[in-house]
């Protein structure tokens, strides 16, 4: 089987599925798939995707041990681990990479301009120059995209329809990650017809977080925009717990925020659910940046 037939699996080819499933009952060697993810290893919901994955690949008659190879990498939050992991998993010279998170992603392609590599959770890839245009990738990197950036104002519009009375928005961003301030300046543009005062908050780890939040939240009519990124992600917890402490508006961009949200709450306030906590998400949808081999 072609490396390219094998990518489109992965990359959602709807074409290929059939004729990859029985390509794989017939049996065409070992493949090898290097996965590098912006999570620590402990995390719950980076696992289930994980396992989802599998399960997906073993429907199509790809089975970890049997005829496939699947090298996990878990980086978190460490840019350093994330080098290190990158270098080897291209040294091990994989059918094709995988990666997790923009910060892989980022990781990945500097390492390798010729093995093909599959993204997820990655917004706006032809504006970082990972891919030509979403239609025609070019290259060797292909996946999926999660948000363009305009929606940063929707966010905020979002916000002020939930809690009319915000006055103030912090915006909780990761400025390592070369997406984020694409997402702050969205939201910017659109803060004055709104009247409201905006505040980038820059965060790195979790003590950052915790004090961005507290000393925002001295001051009344505040609200935040969580943007999504590993530092929001790996701490969702806490920025869950302290925007129900202080009683603050938020819209999360991930979904894990919102299957967070109850279990946080409900741990740390018992029945005595805070108003403020309002959680809502606009409607987004994923995009594939083309089709492996359409090009």
């Amino acid at each position: 089987m072609r490396r390219r037939a094998f990518i489109m699996l992965l990359g959602g080819g709807a074409a290929t599925v059939w004729p990859l499933a029985a390509r794989a009952q017939q049996g065409e060697g070992m493949r090898r798939v290097g996965v590098l993810l912006g999570f620590p290893e402990s995390d719950s919901e980076a696992r289930a995707w994980l396992t989802a994955f599998e399960e997906g690949l073993q429907k199509l008659g790809w089975s970890q041990g049997r005829n496939l190879r699947i090298d996990y990498r878990w980086a978190g939050n460490d840019e350093a681990r994330m080098r290190s992991y990158a270098a080897e998993l291209v040294g091990a010279a994989p059918d094709m990479l995988f990666a997790a998170t923009t910060l892989a992603l980022v990781a990945l392609s500097r390492e390798t301009r010729s093995l093909p590599i599959v993204f997820v959770q990655v917004a706006d890839p032809v504006k970082l120059g990972f891919v030509e245009t979403l239609a025609h990738p070019g290259g060797n990197i292909t996946g999926f995209t999660t948000f363009e950036y305009s929606i940063g104002g929707k966010w905020l519009e979002l916000l002020k329809d939930t809690a009319p009375g915000t006055t103030r928005v912090a915006v909780i961003f990761d400025p390592r990650n070369p997406t984020q301030v694409q997402y702050v300046q969205g939201v910017e543009a659109t803060a004055p017809s709104f009247g409201v005062q905006l505040t980038p908050a820059a965060v790195h780890d979790a003590a950052e977080v915790e004090r961005a939040i507290e000393e925002f939240a001295q001051q009344p009519s505040g609200a935040l925009i969580v943007a999504p990124n590993i530092v929001t992600l790996l701490h969702r917890d806490l920025i869950i717990a302290l925007a129900a402490q202080h009683r603050l508006p938020a819209v999360y961009a991930s979904l894990l925020h919102h299957r967070r949200w109850f279990h946080v709450v409900r741990y740390r306030f018992g029945r005595d659910l805070p108003t403020g906590g309002v959680i809502r998400r606009p409607h987004s949808q994923g995009r594939q940046a083309g089709r492996a081999g359409r090009r």
